[in-house]
């Protein structure tokens, strides 16, 4: 059954999201669909063509009224300028958010909850769709999860994989983190842990939710802090925790204690198939949105989930290495590795084998990092064929290379077993004490400054200038 919560209808204030979105379309980079694109495999076949081109809408997907979302942010300078940001400032403000988060402030009526079902099951009520080959199901993949630990009460906030088991029943992958660590303590006594699923956020909701803190540190005041305010939230229905006012849907639910159920495979940010496996299975309470409401989606594998997983590592990974490292400049990783398992290090090195203590100091910042290339300023780690040519001309294998054995990595790389493999480091920066001369990138002198439009005569062709003919078989003419 539906009801109008008429307070929360009364003051509804407009949430990043939507001015986002329409920035987006002003800007070209919004693709608006037909109705009905179906949620099996075409919905989401449509966003990867245009992935990190266009941000795509579906309205009425499917059979359902709501429209659907994709590739909001699948551009790294997207995720700058949503933040008011430039690109190069990006890590360094995230950083500081994670510094200096700003607790949130608690509103009673919010657009998140201006309708309310307190039945019905969720694929009636939501555009869930199905995007790869193999998924076992409809999964909903942008969704923020929220819990609160039993002990402190304090909130944790995190994108899980949620598969729709049933009616209103959802399988969730939970890793060893700290949804996991919160669910333990409560099932240890005996008990079910209260959670909020929150769909169609703000970009600055979406990236702290990535942001890798320690346990017992709310996510939501570091999406405050890099929003620039403290953000606005509002108290469930039916539990303690504290959601964005300004989401577009909110699911309340329950993680149940001692349940289990198959979940997967499911199409995961390597590019492969995360197995299918016995679970934590959430129970849903209930569903509350705004009145015409966005389904926000992210196909798994896309540039949307690469980059929402790879930004924030990089800003804490580097402000790891620096503590102990002053000499790193910038980290990167990079999108070959998938967002996770490739780390490109810039650095000035000062004495020699400080490149390889950077590269194990990169394995302890973080598990799922798998390969550390270090390279010098001169080398730009955004370019991966520039690292590749710093790999090519200032490495030697017998005697730059870094390799550990039994370590624990992704669970979700395909080549480990369960996560246990190896790691590699390549040393890729110019020798201390070698020649200068040696490894002196050869350029042409003022080349960047050279302003091409006013040196390229647009109105002289070959024909003009020499008298040839374009015409096959033809030549000067005599």
């Amino acid at each position: 059954m539906a009801h109008e919560n008429t307070a929360a209808s009364s003051r509804r204030r407009d949430m990043a999201l939507r001015p986002w979105l329409a920035h987006l379309e002003a800007t070209g980079r919004l693709a608006i669909m037909k109705p009905g694109i179906k949620l099996k495999h075409e919905l989401g076949g449509i966003a990867n063509r245009l992935d990190g081109r266009k941000a795509t809408l579906f309205p009425a997907a499917g059979d359902s009224d709501i429209s659907v979302i994709s590739g909001l942010l699948s551009d790294r300078n997207w995720m700058a300028e949503s933040l008011g940001l430039e690109g190069a400032a990006l890590l360094e403000v995230f950083q500081d958010a994670v510094a200096k988060p700003l607790p949130w402030t608690e509103i009673k009526d919010a657009p998140c909850q201006q309708v309310v079902h307190d039945d019905g099951d969720l694929l009636s009520l939501l555009p869930i769709p199905t995007h790869n080959e193999h998924d076992s199901g409809a999964y909903i993949t942008a969704g923020l999860l929220i819990v609160r630990s039993p002990v402190t009460g304090i909130q944790n906030v995190a994108i899980h994989r949620l598969q729709v088991s049933h009616g209103r029943e959802l399988g969730v992958l939970l890793l060893p983190r700290h949804t996991l660590a919160f669910f333990n303590e409560a099932e240890a006594a005996g008990n079910d842990l209260d959670v909020a699923i929150v769909i169609g956020t703000d970009p600055a909701c979406l990236l702290a939710s990535q942001a890798i803190v320690p346990l017992n540190m709310d996510e939501l005041e570091v999406a405050g802090a890099l929003g620039g305010a403290p953000l606005d939230v509002v108290k469930c229905i039916g539990s303690e925790i504290r959601v964005p006012a300004n989401a577009e849907i909110v699911i309340e639910g329950r993680i149940r204690a001692n349940a289990r159920a198959p979940e997967g495979p499911f199409g995961e940010f390597p590019q492969y198939y995360g197995e299918r496996a016995e679970r934590h299975v959430i129970a849903v309470d209930r569903i509350t949105h705004r009145h015409d409401p966005l389904f926000h989606t992210i196909v798994g594998g896309a540039l949307e989930h690469l980059l929402l997983g790879a930004i924030p590592r990089e800003a804490t990974i580097l402000d790891t290495i620096r503590r102990t490292f002053p000499s790193v400049k910038d980290v990167h990783l990079a999108l070959g590795g998938v967002g996770r398992y490739h780390l490109y290090v810039q650095m000035r090195a000062r004495h020699r084998g400080e490149a390889k203590n950077v590269i194990m100091a990169c394995f302890a910042a973080h598990y799922d990092i798998k390969h550390v290339f270090v390279v010098d300023e001169d080398v730009d780690i955004h370019d991966p064929r520039s690292v590749e040519w710093a790999v090519a001309t200032r490495f030697q294998a017998d005697r730059d290379l870094v390799v550990v054995s039994g370590a624990q990595g992704s669970k979700l790389d395909p080549s480990t077993d369960d996560g246990y493999g190896a790691k590699m480091g390549m040393d890729a920066t110019v020798p201390i004490g070698a020649p200068e001369f040696r490894f002196t990138r050869i350029r042409v002198p003022g080349q960047d400054e050279i302003d091409l439009e006013t040196r390229i005569d647009p109105a002289v062709t070959l024909a003009t200038l020499h008298g040839w003919s374009a015409q096959p078989g033809g030549g000067q003419k005599p």
